[in-house]
């Protein structure tokens, strides 16, 4: 008759433990940038952005997106992407990183990163819209941008997800004036069907200026 409250008291212990190492990794997925934010907010302090800019946020594409200002001379923007972030991360940080600023625009790219660390399609489209919701409770009517996910060299094998999430999202966000879809995607596929190598570095991934150009020519009619 003991052995049944101890297989018990066993089972419950394990499935506590699976819960708070799941929360701990959890944690640790979204922690990992609290030092690049902490910049953000720093250089802030010293320098406040202008509200009412355009604001970028999201992954590596963003962050590396050197030229942001000079690509839009005519427009305040602020870039606030930052680390390999995921799209849950940009809502998480939404409080220190975008509603300060109360922008009249937000463009978010990030879903790669998502897809590559084995969220699922329909994972990454409820982040998005889980983005939106915060946003609309935070900014409210605001219009938010998400910039389609990009094909690459080295994600090649994602390209059928992407390109499900993009739609995804793109049919969402045709149902709301207030939403917009980008698509980069296209563009940056050669005759052949598959990305073209000119627009990205050595790793596969990320961007040459040459992609940015690219980028810059197609985002810019979205941005009055």
């Amino acid at each position: 008759m003991r052995v049944m409250p101890r297989l018990i008291s066993a089972t419950l212990l394990a499935m506590t433990l699976a819960v708070c190492a799941a929360a701990q990794e959890s944690s640790k997925g979204v922690h990992q940038w609290e030092s690049e934010i902490k910049k953000f907010e720093e250089a802030d302090r010293q320098n406040p952005p202008p509200t009412g800019a355009v604001l970028f946020v999201g992954s590596s594409s963003i962050r590396f997106w050197r030229t942001l200002e000079k690509d839009f001379p005519d427009i305040k923007v602020i870039n606030r992407g930052f680390g390999g972030s995921r799209i849950e991360d940009s809502t998480y940080f939404a409080d220190r990183i975008i509603v300060p600023y109360k922008p009249r625009l937000v463009l978010l790219y990030a879903g790669d990163n998502d897809l590559s660390m084995g969220k699922t399609r329909d994972q990454v489209f409820e982040d998005y819209k889980a983005f939106v919701a915060k946003l609309r409770d935070r900014l409210g009517d605001v219009r938010i941008a998400f910039i389609s996910i990009k094909p690459s060299l080295a994600r090649w094998s994602l390209a059928d997800k992407m390109v499900s999430v993009n739609e995804m999202i793109r049919r969402y966000a045709s149902k709301d004036k207030r939403l917009i879809f980008i698509d980069v995607y296209s563009a940056m596929l050669g005759v052949d069907g598959k990305p073209r190598p000119e627009l990205f570095v050595e790793d596969g991934l990320h961007m040459t200026p040459a992609g940015y150009s690219l980028w810059r020519s197609i985002i810019a009619k979205y941005l009055n």
